[in-house]
């Protein structure tokens, strides 16, 4: 589930909405979870836009992107590193009309340790997911035998 955050000048995205819709979608698809509520509600991006002025390197450039995806503690093999950071790079490029954003976005993948994933008030461990996972999974399958 996990939660990303894109800082960018502002204006870079026509669509900050789509571009966070995608995002997540990546994500969550990479990831390889279960398409369930669980999941779908609790996987998202927020697109930070900053002020002209606010975001720079040594030479004084500002047209970067920072992406960081925090995910719970070993969400991510490193295929799935990989193909994260392949993956949203091109969305945030698509997303700005410029395929050189390519080279001038920042991908960072970070872990919550295992205990440390704060959902519905409780701080989670990666077993405590998974059960409410698979809880889930099956309460939609018992849903599913009474309506069908």
């Amino acid at each position: 589930m996990p939660m990303i955050d894109v800082y960018a000048a502002a204006g870079t995205f026509a669509d900050t909405h789509k571009l966070a819709v995608d995002l997540a979608t990546a994500v969550m698809t990479i990831e390889q979870v279960p398409d369930i509520p669980m999941f779908r509600q609790n996987t998202a991006a927020f697109v930070h836009e900053l002020p002209a002025g606010c975001l720079s390197n040594v030479d004084g450039d500002s047209g970067y992107v920072r992406i960081q995806v925090l995910t719970n503690a070993s969400a991510l093999d490193r295929g799935k590193q990989l193909a994260v950071v392949e993956r949203l790079t091109a969305i945030a490029a698509d997303a700005a009309g410029d395929p050189a954003l390519a080279d001038r976005t920042w991908v960072l993948l970070t872990e919550a340790p295992d205990g440390g994933w704060g959902l519905a008030g409780h701080a989670n461990t990666n077993e405590e997911l998974v059960a409410a996972a698979r809880a889930q999974i099956a309460s939609l399958a018992a849903s599913e035998k009474t309506s069908g």
